[in-house]
């Protein structure tokens, strides 16, 4: 019982750094009210890839001097990006550990 306890946990950890990340919710599939994990996952990565091309985006243009790019906002989005990568390992990493935990379950 408490891998199943610990499954719905991930999966509401997962929605919080969908919100806190600015993701919307995937459009309805074929059945409403299910979500489609697949879905949110992609959603999630393409979150994290816009993020790291933004703040690469702003170093380069900082470097090169762009009056219109200060370094305030270059600095936060190297931090917003490097957060969402943080975020995005610990949720592999407690997928991963899920997954083990539920093939190590006896039948």
């Amino acid at each position: 019982m408490s891998n199943i306890s610990a499954v719905d946990g991930l999966l509401a950890q997962m929605r919080v750094a969908a919100a806190a990340a600015g993701l919307r919710e995937p459009a309805p599939t074929a059945q409403p009210g299910k979500v489609d994990f697949s879905n949110v996952l992609k959603n999630a990565l393409d979150g994290v890839a816009q993020a790291q091309e933004k703040s690469e985006t702003l170093q380069k243009a900082f470097v090169m001097g762009d009056d219109k790019v200060s370094l305030s906002d270059t600095m936060i989005a190297m931090q917003k990006a490097g957060i969402n990568f943080q975020a995005t390992v610990q949720v592999r990493n407690k997928v991963v550990q899920a997954y083990n935990d539920i093939m190590n379950m006896q039948v």
